[in-house]
């Protein structure tokens, strides 16, 4: 069995810390993606609340539409109805 130096235990500290580095930037770059995506979601709910305020606004609008229409129908028919003098 080999021996355990001081050198030996000094090379196996600096491969632990080497690996330990690579482990931080790979996380480091994990929370970097994370990030992102986290302001790409942010974005894209902005973007779905828009939408669903100009869907709003077209309903009301096409509400306000055939609201108009049947009372113009309803208008109609009725002078169609009336009798004549």
């Amino acid at each position: 069995m080999a021996e355990v130096t001081s050198e030996l235990m000094f090379e196996l500290l600096k491969k632990l810390n080497q690996r330990f580095d690579k482990v931080d930037f790979a996380i480091s770059e994990l929370r970097a993606d994370n990030q992102t995506m986290r302001a790409q979601l942010h974005a894209l709910q902005g973007d779905v609340n828009n939408l669903r305020a100009t869907v709003g606004h077209f309903e009301s609008r096409l509400d306000r539409i055939d609201n108009r229409l049947e009372l113009r129908e309803f208008q109609e028919a009725q002078l169609r109805f009336e009798p004549q003098p």
